[in-house]
């Protein structure tokens, strides 16, 4: 009789192993600054960057371990990429980094019933995507400008990122971010060495934090994270899978995902969701010739970000003591292509260019009104402009 832990076995291969950690180490080390930064952004402290860093590293890998366990399917779990890039350029609510745990802790709610009541998930999945596309594109448009900002405050250290960056795109594009990483790294320790840091300061701990729930942090964080992770990452990810053909059952995926969130927060830590860009990572034919197999390249990638999850206390320090516009710029780079793919989704469709147009000058411009940030006042006119422009098509016809 086969068991599963026989089963598991007989399916483990040193290229789906390989292929998982190398996920995990790319995943992490391409915008684990982004991460930082966010979490900067929305007033935690290093402490708690550091708490939040060792709580999502094992959310991470106990959803995917899990997921892929009782699936049998290589499902990569991330952090919101495009997520954190809204904290960082959203900023401190009222109520500072309390609030935002507060928002996480909501967004993660809102995941599980997204999972449960299927009206919303419809309502979710009804967003055009020009509009969801565009208001990502204004989410990001900041951040994927502090390169260049940062080459004329800081020309050599900026200089050399960028240079890095550039030349790994042309000789091994998958590689260019995290290389280009490791030099911002090299050049934070020169500049502001950790040799006299504590080891107390290096070692990870968790810190509960007590959330402080606002309208304001509902409004800018909680509302524009939930649509930002289900538009920008869980149902990408959900295409990447069906793309190789693996169609798991849905409300697992947002279920596991959205419990780890809620409570994760409570630590510090930001949403997690299905991978969007790793998930082809594990999905594809590099992580074994055989579909059969390819969960173990999940459960691996999990793995890894458990053993990451004990360089949380080194990255949020050497991150802290480094110069702001260089973490930007590090997350930017990571960041222009998903802006590239943005903004070609939300111009492609000429039906709705304009609203597309609209919502990413609206959440770019950085208006708010009532307290309400501008990624939510993009969304809902480019909602009115499309249903508008819809209507007055219908008419014509």
């Amino acid at each position: 009789m086969t068991t599963p832990m026989t089963r598991m076995g007989e399916d483990l291969s040193a290229q789906a192993i390989g292929q998982g950690l190398l996920v995990a180490v790319v995943g992490y080390a391409s915008s684990v600054a982004i991460v930082i930064q966010g979490l900067v952004a929305v007033g935690a402290s290093v402490g708690q960057v550091a708490s939040a860093l060792v709580t999502v590293g094992f959310a991470l890998g106990i959803v995917a371990i899990a997921l892929c366990w009782s699936l049998r399917m290589p499902i990569a779990i991330a952090w919101s990429t495009p997520g954190m890039a809204l904290l960082a350029t959203t900023g401190a609510a009222g109520g500072g980094f309390p609030a935002a745990v507060a928002a996480f802790i909501v967004v993660g709610a809102l995941i599980m019933l997204t999972a449960l009541w299927r009206p919303l998930g419809r309502l979710v999945a009804s967003i055009p995507k020009p509009i969801a596309s565009a208001m990502l594109g204004g989410i990001l448009l900041k951040l994927c400008l502090a390169p260049f900002i940062a080459l004329a405050k800081l020309p050599w250290q900026a200089g050399a990122v960028l240079a890095t960056w550039l030349v790994f795109l042309r000789l091994a594009r998958g590689y260019a971010v995290p290389i280009a990483v490791a030099v911002a790294l090299v050049a934070m320790s020169l500049d502001r060495p950790l040799a006299g840091a504590a080891l107390a300061d290096l070692v990870p701990r968790l810190e509960f934090v007590t959330p402080e729930f606002t309208i304001e942090a509902m409004a800018n964080i909680a509302v524009p994270l939930f649509v930002v992770t289900m538009a920008g990452q869980n149902l990408p990810g959900l295409a990447v899978l069906s793309a190789y053909d693996y169609r798991p059952p849905v409300a697992p995926l947002l279920l596991s995902t959205g419990a780890a969130s809620a409570l994760g927060a409570l630590f510090g830590m930001p949403t997690i969701n299905l991978a969007a860009i790793t998930a082809a990572l594990c999905a594809g034919p590099d992580a074994h010739a055989d579909p059969a197999r390819r969960y173990i390249a999940g459960i691996s990638g999990g793995i890894g970000y458990m053993l990451l999850a004990a360089l949380s206390g080194v990255a949020a320090l050497l991150v802290a003591r480094a110069q702001p516009v260089l973490i930007e710029a590090v997350a930017g780079l990571a960041l222009i292509g998903a802006f590239g793919g943005a903004m070609l989704n939300a111009v492609q469709d000429e039906a709705d260019r304009l609203p597309g147009l609209i919502t990413f000058l609206v959440t770019a411009s950085g208006l708010a009104f009532f307290g309400v940030g501008s990624a939510f006042w993009g969304l809902a006119l480019g909602l009115i402009a499309h249903h508008l422009f819809a209507a007055r098509r219908k008419n014509a016809a």
